[in-house]
């Protein structure tokens, strides 16, 4: 198996520390609002990946932090604090709002099918681990005390900047929107370990420490939450690529100081999900969560199959129209999934082969379009019986988890109108047109808005989805 290291930029082969088995470490959600649906698309790349290792034969032992303690808005050492916000907004405390949107993103993942991590860890739950980290990394030169607050030392580090080597010089402070000037560090690089004074004096959540009563800062959870569960090597750890700066890249820093000695080996990054506007964002406002996809009449399958077609490593452009294509698409590909016959014996030296070709692709640094593509192969090839064919889809399946061979229960449709009928009036429609007949397209258009289904009109035909 080859994947992508973002730390190297190179593709390598994958050897884990120990053979046969995968430690696994997933940066979770901060859990002050609902996930959007480009939050969603990392944890979905991010449990194919760890489908796939088991797969592949692995044992995976995947740990998820939950972050319930203070994360601040630029996701380094300032601007304001995320749960403190989301608490105040909602009427809640700290601990209710974290627990509800926790709640929220584990059933979001339930729909897509994303497997609940081994271990799932809130920071609440480690603060004495974050204080016995914090402190021997005093003990051993790595960290100071200076107005109040416990800084990491990035000077002692031979190489900060694992991931890029930027210049210094390029690397100012305040130069992002938010972003005010520490003046307590030694060297602009230097991040928050351990807080007892902030602009936050009415913290919900303080601890003990041998430094004040004080919160940790957000970079230290990951760090001491994987160092707990996984030992002191993480095979793989993962997350969205805007994690690499600055928060994977202080996890490095403060892991390889505590422990002496290289710390993780495969880092693994997803790409945004953009619209037009670009990167979708909570503080942007307006963001898409898996709940409004659903209420416009899609499912969850259908977002996930979205995803599969694309990269991890390219970015995902979203828009109403390409949704609706992929929606569409998986529609058609579930409905000729469910009509093959079970019947006759699987042939066991085309199912090898079969199953050699998905492989390959997902062994290409996780091509799940190429993986995608083997589904169409298996459902188009003669030569392979129903029986074959139903037992690779369930086989593919283990991995892309599109529920192509489950017969779901659905509640009656918008206006009683089945997928095959609408697929037909769609078909009447387009015929209309095509004799000019514009009055009676318009008449089918507007009896199937009547009964809650939107049509669009696109290059590669027309698609339609629930309202």
């Amino acid at each position: 198996m080859k994947l992508y290291n973002t730390l190297t930029r190179q593709i390598e082969t994958f050897v884990p520390h120990e053979a046969g088995k995968v430690g696994m470490y997933t940066c979770g959600p901060t859990v002050y609002n609902f996930a959007h649906i480009g939050n969603l698309r990392t944890y979905l790349m991010e449990d194919v990946l760890e489908k796939y290792l088991r797969y592949a034969g692995y044992e995976v032992k995947r740990v998820m932090n939950i972050t319930d303690i203070g994360h601040l808005s630029d996701d380094a050492d300032s601007g304001e604090d995320k749960m403190l916000l989301g608490a105040r907004r909602e009427h809640k405390t700290v601990l209710e709002l974290a627990k509800f949107y926790t709640d929220a993103f584990f059933a979001d993942c339930a729909k897509l099918n994303i497997k609940r991590p081994d271990v799932v860890q809130p920071a609440t739950g480690c603060v004495e681990d974050f204080i016995r980290v914090i402190a021997e990394l005093e003990r051993k030169g790595y960290a100071y005390k200076a107005g109040g607050n416990v800084y990491f030392d990035t000077s002692k580090l031979r190489q900060y900047h694992v991931f890029f080597n930027f210049k210094e010089d390029d690397l100012e402070e305040g130069v992002r929107e938010g972003v005010e000037k520490d003046d307590n560090k030694r060297n602009k690089n230097d991040f928050v370990l351990w807080f007892t004074k902030s602009k936050f004096e009415d913290q919900a959540l303080k601890w003990d420490s041998p430094w004040g009563v004080g919160y940790p800062g957000w970079h230290i959870e990951c760090s001491c939450i994987a160092m707990k569960n996984l030992g002191e090597y993480v095979d793989i750890h993962c997350g969205g690529i805007d994690n690499v700066f600055p928060h994977h890249t202080n996890e490095i820093a403060q892991s390889e100081a505590y422990l002496g000695h290289p710390w993780c080996r495969y880092w693994f990054h997803v790409l945004h999900l953009n619209t037009a506007k670009g990167k979708m964002s909570k503080s942007s406002g307006g963001f898409l969560t898996l709940s409004k996809l659903e209420e416009a009449g899609h499912t969850p399958m259908e977002y996930r199959f979205f995803c599969l077609q694309s990269h991890y490593r390219n970015s995902l452009v979203y828009s109403e129209e390409t949704f609706a294509n992929a929606a569409n698409a998986y529609r058609k590909l579930k409905s000729r999934a469910l009509a093959v016959p079970a019947e006759g014996e699987v042939d066991a030296a085309a199912f090898a082969r079969c199953k050699a070709r998905f492989a390959e692709a997902m062994d290409a640094d996780l091509n799940t379009s190429l993986a995608v593509t083997c589904v169409y192969d298996v459902l188009k090839d003669k030569d392979l019986g129903g029986a074959t064919k139903r037992a690779l889809l369930e086989d593919f399946d283990r991995v892309l988890s599109l529920d192509l061979l489950k017969e779901e229960e659905k509640a009656a449709p918008a206006g009683g109108l089945t997928d095959a009928q609408i697929e037909e009036a769609i078909a009447a429609r387009a015929a209309a047109k095509k004799a000019k007949n514009y009055a009676e397209a318009d008449r089918i258009r507007a009896e199937l808005a009547a009964a809650g289904v939107a049509l669009t009109d696109t290059p590669n035909g027309t698609v339609f989805a629930r309202k």
